[in-house]
Parts: C-alpha cells; sequence; structure tokens
C-alpha cells in the first residue's frame, strides 16, 4: 500500500523538482549576465596632448638560407597565401613558381598532379620544398578544407611527398 501512495504522488513530486531545477538555473542564469557600464558623468574623459605611439609595421617573413625548416615555415605559408589570394583555384605550377620566385631551390621541390588519371580535378595539391635536412609540406584543396602546412622528415626514398609526383620541368 505504501507504495501505491508513493506512485500516486510521484508525478507531482517529479514536477515540483523539475521545477525548482528550472527557477535555480534562471536565477543563475540572470547572475551570469553582461556586467553594467559604469555610470557616465556628462563629462568627456581628458585627453593628452601627447601623440599615440605608433604602431610598427609589421614585416613580411622574408627567407632565412641558414634557418631550419620551422623557422622558415611561416615565410613558405606566406607565399603559398598570396598564391591563394590572387587565384583560389590555383594549381601546382603556381605554388611552385611561387616558391621558386621567393628564393627556394628548384630542385628541391615536389608537386602533386592537378588531375587524376581519369582527368578530374584532384581533391587537393601538396607541394613541398626539402629544406636543410627536413620537408616543407603545403596542401591544398576543396578535399583539404582549406590551406594546411607542415615542416615533417625525409622520407627514407629521399622525397617529402609519397606517390608519384609532377616532373617540374618548366
Amino acid at each position: 500500500m505504501r507504495t501505491a501512495r508513493w506512485s500516486a504522488r510521484r508525478p507531482r513530486y517529479t514536477l515540483a523538482v523539475v521545477g525548482a531545477v528550472l527557477l535555480v538555473g534562471v536565477s543563475l542564469t540572470a547572475c551570469t549576465g553582461a556586467p553594467a557600464e559604469p555610470p557616465t558623468s556628462g563629462t568627456a574623459p581628458a585627453s593628452s596632448s601627447a601623440p599615440e605611439p605608433s604602431a610598427t609595421p609589421v614585416r613580411d617573413p622574408v627567407l632565412l638560407p641558414d634557418g631550419t625548416a620551422s623557422e622558415n615555415l611561416v615565410y613558405f605559408n606566406f607565399l603559398a597565401a598570396a598564391v591563394t589570394k590572387v587565384n583560389p583555384s590555383a594549381d601546382g605550377r603556381a605554388y611552385i613558381d611561387a616558391l621558386v620566385a621567393g628564393g627556394f631551390d628548384r630542385t628541391a621541390m615536389e608537386v602533386s598532379f592537378d588531375r587524376t588519371q581519369a582527368d578530374l580535378a584532384a581533391d587537393s595539391i601538396h607541394f613541398s620544398v626539402r629544406f636543410n635536412g627536413e620537408c616543407l609540406i603545403g596542401q591544398i584543396g576543396p578535399a583539404s578544407d582549406g590551406f594546411h602546412s607542415v615542416v615533417a622528415p625525409i622520407l627514407s626514398t629521399g622525397l617529402c611527398l609519397v606517390g608519384s609526383t609532377r616532373q617540374i620541368d618548366w
């Protein structure tokens, strides 16, 4: 009999608990609102007559020939971003040409094919530069969700990219 009474009261008890939880939740939400802005006094703050220091212009990254691949990753990314900005659907040659123009060694580069064997546009293009014992590798294309780059060790083949690559003969 005790169980029957408890079963009859359970919906009211559950409703009371849910109501209490909601009340506490709403109360806590009200406490976490944005802080009120400080009151303003009707007068404007006094400005100093000294000029604000000018921000130093940010210099573009440069190739560090004696640096590590990691130290040159920012420059590698900078060059790739410039290509993408000019032409978001640029081919592999455009990235290689930009890297060469930026001072990287063409003979140390690899690039994947722009088209598949079925003559479809490749889902992504990979390009790399062997640099001071490591690889700077970039990837871009619709399947890669934007541009990505990494510094990786040189493979046992002496190359940076796995699979067949285009001959860079231009």
